[in-house]
């Protein structure tokens, strides 16, 4: 028998799934925007068209579920960003920041310090990715609204060149950015570096972490929910 903490809900898992899958899909589809010649050279003019379609409609589920998931939850908003985020940090917050470049290469041979419900340099990396989205998705907009909200060019709305300038400028650089911290936030999340396998299920499985695991990547907060006993279950090994 295994004891298990639910650390994410199914609100949160699938806000994170829509906006890391549409978030990869945009990445992949803004090269034909970003660089058109790409499409034309592989499948032609209207390849490159239909792919700034997609880039289009898979940009909508990327903005309106995480704002939908702030109206839902509304408490959970102001968690994220007061604890999660921007959360006050301790001495061992700054021991851990200051281990992990060593605990990447050596994780067998470094001792990492207890951490809260989210480690101190990770409220760094998703904070950082929560603004690259947001300018993203800003400036999208901008981009969007000027060529017409319809495939017809209808619902434009006009804006300054100085504006579309730096729209532009702005999206570029960070999608960049995104796509840089993104592959590390993938690195850890996914389960590929071998302290953090399995790791994947928390937020693409059912959201439960194991009680060693629990305590060995989150002590403090592994130990006030154990505690609790609210967000504990006991399954069986193997299940």
């Amino acid at each position: 028998m295994t004891r298990y903490i639910q650390r994410h809900s199914l609100l949160t898992r699938v806000t994170h799934g829509v906006v890391a899958i549409t978030c990869i899909l945009l990445a992949v589809t803004g090269l034909f925007v970003f660089w058109p010649e790409l499409g034309g050279s592989v499948m032609g003019g209207e390849f490159t068209h239909w792919m700034r379609m997609l880039h289009r409609i898979i940009a909508i589920p990327f903005i309106l579920i995480p704002i939908y998931a702030v109206f839902r939850s509304p408490k959970g908003c102001v968690h994220l960003f007061k604890e999660d985020i921007f959360g006050k940090w301790d001495k061992d917050d700054y021991l851990w920041a200051m281990k992990f470049p060593f605990y990447l290469f050596f994780p067998s041979k470094v001792h990492m310090p207890p951490q809260h419900h989210v480690k101190s340099a990770q409220r760094l990396a998703d904070g950082a990715l929560v603004f690259f989205c947001i300018i993203m998705a800003v400036t999208g907009m901008i981009l969007w609204l000027n060529t017409g909200l319809l495939p017809n060019g209808g619902m434009k709305v006009a804006f300054s060149t100085d504006v579309l300038l730096w729209a532009r400028l702005l999206h570029d650089i960070f999608f960049a950015l995104t796509v840089i911290v993104g592959i590390a936030h993938i690195y850890l999340g996914a389960g590929i570096f071998e302290p953090y396998k399995g790791t994947a299920r928390i937020m693409f499985g059912d959201g439960k972490v194991s009680e060693s695991d629990a305590l060995y990547h989150w002590g403090y907060w592994a130990n006030q929910e154990l505690t609790s006993g609210k967000n504990v279950t006991v399954e069986k090994d193997g299940k």
